[in-house]
Formats: structure tokens, C-alpha cells, sequence
């Protein structure tokens, strides 16, 4: 089209629309390339090309002239979700605020997901509990099969490690009332990513929770039962009352039935309970210079004669979070 064509604002917004659903972005160049376009369009046109082509600092500079709430609706949830993003670190709270107002434009759309999915990590991290509740409910009972719905989970189980659930003795009923509503095998995978991430991030009393309910679902599951196993071992092996109950089962494991990232999780639990065993007079363990991963110079020099085996080598590099888990047990 001729340039007089793209001084009708509704042709402007247009070819925004299509560039932020996935166009080419050389559409808003060559409108771009006519010269000065109609206020707020133009601001909108330069901010969702510098968008699209990552340029961040200056999307937020253009975008940040255009109300989105002026917007028609049909571009109004792109804008406002685009603007969410680009202020998250500043203001999380304005944020919150445009991905809510993104999500009532466009509902049941790819945009309305895309907002629900990123304000539940957003309230997460300011510790808005409540919130991140009542919007991971709608999440996972609207949106549970979705193509995105994968990553979402694992990011969702490592939130909710981050919001400590135990510290408070309703949520984890919460929880568990909001899991419900999944099928019983959607339940168990969420339960073992919450379990896990639980005991990478230090949250004992939560890996043990998560990990006695996912045993609840995996029953005749003998590789889920072994996982859940190893998450609730790995979280009580590091409390005085509970190291024996952890090292006894951590030894009953099967390790053909467990896959790379949870047998080198085994491999570091073991080697801390041989640690834990050989220095009972500790309480607050530190790792052992004798067993703590050498840096990069260091091993470019080491004989290689005495090079550690890859499943030495893993279950050092895990030992650090091991001890993480140990000093917050101590505190």
C-alpha cells in the first residue's frame, strides 16, 4: 500500500496487530519508512517494532506514550501484556495491574493465557499468596492443556517453594484442594516437580509434604514411588531424628528405574550422609574441603589418574545445595 493509506490510524493499528501476532516485521518498517504518522499510532508502531526485534529500552520509551486502555480491544491485551513485561522490574506492582487489564480483553485467547501464566510468577515473587492461588486455580483448571502448560508447571512448583507454603498450615490444604481439580496423574507430576524443587531450594518440611503425597498417588508406580521416595530421604536425611529413616531408604533405592538428574541427586545425598556420619559431633555442617569440586584452574592441573568419575564429580557439584539444606534445618 501507498503511504496516503497509512495515515488512517485503523490501517496503523492493523499492521501492528499482525506484527505482534506473529507477522513479519518488516510490515511496520516499510510504514514506518513513509515519515511522521498520527499520535498515539505512531509511538505504537515504533514501540511494538522495537519490541519484536528485542530492543527493550527503547520499546519501554515508546510505549510508555500510549494508553492501552484507549486502545480497541482488539489490541489493547497485546499492548497491556507487552507493557507488562517491559516494567515488571521497575514497578511489579503496574504490572500486575496491565496484565490484569490484558487478561479481561482478550479472554479464552493465546493473550489471556499468556497474562493469567505470568502474573502467577509475578505475585509469587512479591509474596502475594492469595492471589497466586486464586490464579494458579484458574490456570490449571482452564488452561491444563495447553502447549505451554509443561513449562508452566515447573515454573509454578518453584514459586511455590519460594512462598515457603509450610510457614503457614492452611496453604498447603489450599494446595492440595486446588491439585484436586486435576486428574489424578496431573496431580502426581506437580506433586514430585514441588517435591523436588523443595529439596533444591532448602524447604524440608515442603519436600517432605509434596513427596508423601505424590507417594499417595504412585502407588503401583514403581518409578514415581521410587522418586517420591528419594525427595522425602533427601529432605529428612539432613534433621538428626530422620537421618537414619533417610540413609536406610536412599540405600533401598533402584537406580535403573531412576532417571540422570535424580540419581545424581542420590549420589550427593549419600556422600552427605557418609559426611553427616563420619562427623556426629557437628551440628551446622559445612562441606569438607576434601570433597568439594575443584574450580577451573584447578582442574586443568589435576592428574588425571586422579580425576573424579563423572558420578563423583555430580554429586559434589550437588553437595553445596545438600549443605543448604542442612544449615537451614540448624537454624
Amino acid at each position: 500500500m501507498e503511504a496516503p493509506v497509512w495515515k488512517d490510524p485503523k490501517n496503523i493499528r492493523a499492521a501492528v496487530t499482525y506484527v505482534l501476532s506473529g507477522g513479519r516485521p518488516d510490515v511496520l518498517k516499510k510504514v514506518l519508512s513513509f515519515g511522521e504518522l498520527p499520535s498515539p499510532e505512531g509511538s505504537l508502531a515504533q514501540g511494538a517494532l522495537a519490541y519484536v526485534e528485542g530492543r527493550e529500552g527503547e520499546a519501554q520509551k515508546f510505549l510508555s506514550e500510549v494508553d492501552a486502555h484507549k486502545l480497541p480491544v482488539t489490541l489493547s491485551g497485546q499492548v497491556a501484556l507487552i507493557q507488562a513485561a517491559l516494567t515488571v522490574r521497575e514497578d511489579p506492582g503496574k504490572s500486575v495491574a496491565l496484565l490484569d487489564f490484558a487478561r479481561l480483553q482478550l479472554p479464552g485467547t493465546l493473550v489471556e493465557e499468556a497474562a493469567l501464566r505470568r502474573e502467577i510468577f509475578v505475585v509469587g515473587q512479591m509474596g502475594d499468596s492469595k492471589k497466586f492461588d486464586m490464579l494458579s486455580r484458574q490456570y490449571l483448571r482452564r488452561f491444563r492443556y495447553s502447549v505451554y502448560a509443561g513449562n508452566f508447571r515447573q515454573r509454578f512448583a518453584a514459586a511455590l517453594t519460594r512462598l515457603e507454603f509450610t510457614r503457614d498450615p492452611d496453604y498447603f490444604a489450599r494446595l492440595v484442594a486446588t491439585l484436586n481439580e486435576l486428574e489424578p496423574a496431573g496431580q502426581l507430576e506437580l506433586y514430585l516437580l514441588v517435591a523436588r524443587a523443595a529439596v533444591n531450594q532448602g524447604q524440608m518440611p515442603a519436600a517432605i509434604l509434596a513427596a508423601n503425597k505424590a507417594k499417595e498417588l504412585s502407588k503401583g508406580d514403581a518409578a514415581n514411588t521410587a522418586r517420591s521416595n528419594l525427595y522425602r530421604a533427601a529432605a529428612v536425611i539432613v534433621s538428626p531424628q530422620g537421618f537414619e529413616e533417610g540413609l536406610s531408604e536412599l540405600k533401598k533405592l533402584d537406580r535403573t528405574i531412576l532417571q540422570a538428574p535424580d540419581i545424581a541427586l542420590l549420589e550427593s545425598a549419600l556422600a552427605m550422609a557418609s559426611y553427616i556420619r563420619e562427623n556426629p559431633q557437628t551440628t551446622k555442617v559445612s562441606v569438607p574441603p576434601a570433597v568439594q569440586a575443584p574450580d577451573t584452574a584447578e582442574r586443568a592441573t589435576l592428574d588425571p589418574a586422579r580425576t573424579p568419575t563423572p558420578a563423583i564429580s555430580r554429586a559434589q557439584q550437588a553437595l553445596g545445595a545438600i549443605d543448604q539444606l542442612v544449615r537451614k534445618e540448624n537454624r
